[in-house]
Parts: C-alpha cells; sequence; structure tokens
C-alpha cells in the first residue's frame, strides 16, 4: 500500500523565514526522492524561471497521520542542483565538517507566543491582563491559555522522534516553550523545524496562530528567544572549565556579525531589560541571565558542561546559529591550537673584560 510523505522546506520569506509543506504519495517500498515546487509563490524564484528542487535530509515518522506516513524535511536547490540563496543548511554542514573532531553538540529552548484574533491567546479583548509574574511555569485557572495545544504538540514530537527534552509556560501569558536537544550541528536545526511545523499545524486544529515574533507585544512584557546551549568535547570533559570561559571569550570577539543574524527584531528584544543583556554590549557571567552569554550555576560547580548564549531570537534560523558558534567557537580553539608556543630564551650575560693591565708592569 502506498503511503503519505509530507515534504517540509523553509521557504524565501523576509525578514524571517517561514515553513511551507506538500503531500506526496509514494509506493511501498519505495524511498522519498528529490521533488520540485514553485519557488515564484514562496520567494525564491521568478515566475519565469520558477523551478526549484527539494531534496529529503531528514525523515520521522508523522504523528498525524497514519501508522508508515512521514514526514520529509527537505533543503532547496536550484534546478543545476547547487544549494539555493536561501539553503543555510548548506553552510552549517560545510561547518560541521570542518570542525567535526570537537564534537560540538546544541540544545535549543524555543520560546513562542499564541495569537488568536490578532492578539496573544488568553488575553483580554479590550486592555491588558494581570502584570507578568504568575504565568512563568504557572498552573490553574484561566491564566495559562494553550497548555491543550502544548500537550497535543508534545506527544507528537515524541511520537515523530523528535529528541524534545521538555515544556514550560514562559513569563508573559500566551507564552510558551519547548527544548530540543542535546544534537549536533545539522541535526539540532533539522529537528528544531520539524518541531516548530508540528507546533504551527497542531495550533491549527485550536484555531490558533504560532507567533515567533522577538517583541510580539511592546512595553513592559517579555520577548521571545531560542537561548542556544553549546559544548564541545573539551568543554564536556573533566578540566572543561578553562575551554568554556575560551568560548566565552571567543564569541565576544564577533558580537555584531552574532547578533545581525540572530533574528529579526533582535533589537527590540534586547533591550537589556526583561532578562536580557543591551544588544550592543556583550557580556558573560555565572548563573546570570541579564548577560548576553550565560555559565548555569551547576556547569561552575563541576567546572565543566556547556555555555549558554542567550542572545538568538525566537525567530532566529538553527542552522545559522549553529554554524555561527561552531564557527566562531571552534575555529579560536583550532587557531589557538595552531598558534606556535613562543619559547623564552635566556639571555646570556655579557663576558667579563679582562682587568687592563698597568703601564707601569712590565
Amino acid at each position: 500500500m502506498a503511503y503519505q510523505a509530507e515534504y517540509i522546506w523553509i521557504d524565501g520569506a523576509e525578514p524571517t523565514r517561514g515553513l511551507r509543506s506538500k503531500t506526496r504519495i509514494i509506493a511501498t517500498g519505495k524511498k522519498p526522492e528529490l521533488w520540485g515546487f514553485d519557488g515564484s509563490s514562496t520567494n525564491q524564484a521568478t515566475g519565469s524561471f520558477s523551478d526549484c528542487v527539494l531534496r529529503p535530509v531528514f525523515t520521522c515518522p508523522d504523528p498525524l497521520r497514519a501508522p508508515g506516513d512521514i514526514l520529509v524535511l527537505c533543503e532547496v536547490l536550484n534546478p543545476d542542483m547547487t544549494p539555493h540563496a536561501t539553503n543555510t543548511r548548506h553552510a552549517a554542514a560545510l561547518v560541521a565538517k570542518q570542525y567535526a573532531s570537537f564534537e560540538p553538540k546544541f540544545g535549543i529552548e524555543q520560546e513562542y507566543t499564541f495569537f488568536q484574533d490578532g492578539r496573544p491567546y488568553g488575553w483580554p479583548e479590550v486592555g491588558y491582563p494581570a502584570p507578568q509574574g504568575p504565568y512563568y511555569c504557572g498552573v490553574g485557572g484561566s491564566k495559562m491559555p494553550g497548555r491543550d495545544i502544548v500537550e497535543a504538540h508534545t506527544i507528537a514530537c515524541l511520537e515523530a522522534g523528535i529528541s524534545i527534552e521538555g515544556t514550560n509556560a514562559e513569563v508573559m501569558m500566551g507564552q510558551w516553550e519547548f527544548q530540543v536537544g542535546v544534537l549536533d550541528t545539522l541535526a539540532v536545526g533539522d529537528q528544531l523545524w520539524v518541531a516548530r511545523w508540528l507546533l504551527e499545524r497542531i495550533a491549527e486544529e485550536f484555531e490558533v496562530e504560532v507567533s515567533w515574533l522577538a517583541k510580539p507585544i511592546k512595553g513592559d512584557w517579555n520577548g521571545a528567544g531560542a537561548h542556544t546551549n553549546f559544548s564541545t568535547k573539551q568543554m564536556r570533559a573533566v578540566g572543561g572549565w578553562e575551554h568554556i570561559i575560551a568560548g566565552c571569550e571567543a564569541l565576544g570577539t564577533r558580537v555584531l556579525e552574532h547578533v545581525e543574524n540572530y533574528g529579526d527584531g533582535v533589537k527590540d528584544r534586547l533591550t537589556g531589560a526583561h532578562e536580557t543583556a543591551p544588544w550592543h554590549t556583550y557580556s558573560y557571567g555565572i548563573s546570570d541571565r541579564g548577560r548576553s552569554v550565560r555559565i548555569p550555576g551547576g556547569v561552575a560547580r563541576e567546572k565543566r558542561g556547556y555555555l549558554e548564549d542567550r542572545r538568538p531570537n525566537a525567530n532566529v534560523d538553527p542552522y545559522t546559529v549553529a554554524r555561527l558558534m561552531v564557527e566562531t567557537i571552534c575555529g579560536a580553539a583550532s587557531s589557538a591550537k595552531k598558534a606556535p608556543v613562543k619559547k623564552a630564551v635566556a639571555k646570556k650575560a655579557p663576558a667579563k673584560k679582562a682587568p687592563a693591565k698597568s703601564a707601569a708592569r712590565k
């Protein structure tokens, strides 16, 4: 019997890429193959030459359909089979290969906001809900809207084999979070994109939209981020503390390059308030959520583990943030290894001059 394969890809929407998908019926015994789509309808081609290619890169069971049906995440190629300009996975793959010996691992904390009828889900039609305080990891009553969607999404991710690590309500009413990891440079992007697709697809059933905006509501309300946890095998090993500090220092050498690629609206979110550090400065510290990069308290005690970059937005491209972190941290560590060690050379003391002979002596 044939089965359904939902081909999923990342479009060319600006300033934030979105997800697209369509269904292909595949004969029993056959695997997903290359497929195509109209790039002129996704901001990835012109109408005069609109064909784009979908190449499967990650598959998993489809938890929303019958057993045997699958989800197929694809990267986008040009008709000549070269990577499309919107294909950020390709660049991440090159960096992952270059620094494979470091065995980098990621965990991403994906925040998001439910919306309905143009306002955050559960908010009153006029005015605002009670101020922030009771919502973070809260329980009970009407202050926790969206839990049924979150529960359905969690089960779907588990059935799909996504490495979801947990969920929780966030600081603003209607805002939630799920975590994906611990995964390598490409897998964290693959699985996060599929988890995002599942969330949007399930929210359809509740007539609710998922917003990935960095600052969905202006004013005294928390923004939505995608805090990115990162480690190398050197950081995870005994004695990893010095490598963690070196990683924090390395991130401080390319501050603007990272911030400018951490998602649309990053400057609106990284203000120095609401558990953020200002976008234009860089800092790191232990257990401090007001820093650009946080070293968890447990890591500081164990002197090994990982660091958390708190700057990425909820709408960040996970392939891009993974590429930048590997490139910056592993690149700096690799350069440090190759740098010649200058040995201290002891200077010879000047030879003592023989005492001058007295002219009286003969």
